[in-house]
């Protein structure tokens, strides 16, 4: 008797969850989430199928939040209160403004240095047809904000429609510093003005970090040690500071959650404990891909994944079908070909480096592609699904 195959690879499905507040039990939320799912729905559950949670809804119910009179307070303390350089922060209101306005609520005057003609993960100020134009070389060129007007004038974000320039200026004077806007891609340059340094840059912070202070910077932090600790009771991230917070209010911001290895694990087992299906489990925040249009670079969050159980450690190991079909097996068809493409996903060896079959295969985190699904199944607006079941991931032709 033929054996039935299925005809569906991975699945991920977007779960409803009740709006989540601090103090809730978040394991317990999540787990009876996935089960009336699956009871509503239809589905089972399966082994290595893979829960995931955004970090919204984690660092909600800890209860991480920190206000701009934290944030100030700190940055006051770290950085010495007097004018502050702040670099390469990224373009954005949800991201960076309250950040900003804690910053300057801490210093006397806040010289602003810019990266462009995007920032790091590629929100625009310019475009690079409009550097060439100018005849400006974005890697040696410094400019003030009086000659990035006369050159390029005002130059509104394509998706927001925000000149953030003129309202990162603004955020600034509203807190009662002072502030000068300088545009440069060399973090030396800030040196010229102020020699206490905050830099804003999210994945190329160290290499900054390391740059300033061998140029003789006298204090250099980055975001990622401000509200590394709390602050007259705040929340705050241990590792990643404000790296990762999100606007809450006006006045207040949502930090990346804190240590919960425990939580995923708690969720791991009431799943267990309720099915018998061993799954895996992770928090997610901003997925790693890049947008087309817009050259926006997602992943704004210090990384994919801060927690994650131990079974989504490492890479994929997967043989590229195409190869194998064009190139091995290109004399054979039908069940033949079948038969010998499943017969070398079986064989397969556990570390696929450097082999001619894997080549185009994806070498990235499991937990960066995993995320990256999740981030898209669950958007960032109204879609009320912030937990992700992921099924059939780690299936193969043969399964």
């Amino acid at each position: 008797m033929k054996t039935r195959e299925r005809r569906v690879g991975t699945v991920s499905r977007g779960i409803r969850c009740p709006i989540i507040r601090q103090g809730d039990d978040l394991a317990k939320i999540v787990a009876d989430s996935v089960l009336e799912a699956a009871e509503y729905e239809g589905f089972s559950l399966a082994d290595r199928d893979v829960i995931a949670m955004t970090e919204s809804i984690v660092a909600r119910a800890q209860g991480n939040y920190a206000s701009v009179d934290a944030i100030a307070k700190d940055v006051k303390e770290k950085l010495g209160g007097e004018t502050v350089g702040v670099i390469f922060p990224i373009l954005s209101r949800n991201r960076f403004a309250i950040c900003l306005r804690g910053i300057a609520k801490g210093a006397k005057k806040v010289v602003l240095m810019l990266s462009y003609p995007s920032d790091e993960v590629g929100n625009a100020l310019l475009t690079y047809d409009q550097i060439d134009e100018a005849g400006i070389n974005p890697y040696s060129d410094v400019l003030t904000l009086e000659k990035y007007r006369e050159l390029f004038g005002e130059n509104k974000h394509e998706f927001t429609g925000v000149d953030y320039v003129a309202y990162y200026s603004n955020l600034v004077r509203e807190m009662g510093a002072e502030v000068e806007i300088v545009f440069a891609n060399n973090p030396r340059v800030i040196l010229n003005y102020t020699d206490c340094v905050l830099t804003c840059d999210i994945h190329t912070r160290a290499r900054t970090k390391r740059i300033l202070k061998a140029a003789g910077a006298k204090v250099v932090c980055g975001l990622d040690d401000i509200l590394n600790a709390p602050i007259d009771g705040s929340g705050c991230n241990e590792r990643y500071g404000l790296l990762g917070s999100n606007k809450s209010t006006e006045d207040s911001i949502k930090l990346f959650p804190r240590e919960c290895k425990a939580l995923v694990l708690d969720v791991q087992k009431r799943i267990l404990d309720a099915t018998g299906k061993h799954v895996e489990v992770m928090v997610y925040g901003d997925g790693a891909f890049k947008d087309p249009q817009g050259k926006i670079w997602e992943l704004a969050d210090p990384v994919v994944s801060p927690v994650f159980t131990d079974g989504l450690i490492g890479t994929p190991n997967e043989l590229k079908l195409k190869y194998l079909a064009d190139n091995d097996y290109r004399e054979l068809s039908g069940e033949a070909l079948k038969e010998a493409i499943s017969k070398s996903i079986r064989e397969k060896e556990n570390n696929l480096v450097g082999n001619m079959a894997s080549q185009g295969t994806t070498p990235r985190q499991l937990t960066d592609l995993i995320g990256s699904l999740c981030d898209l199944t669950s958007g960032s607006g109204d879609k009320g699904t912030p937990v992700v079941l992921v099924q059939g991931y780690f299936d193969n032709y043969t399964t």
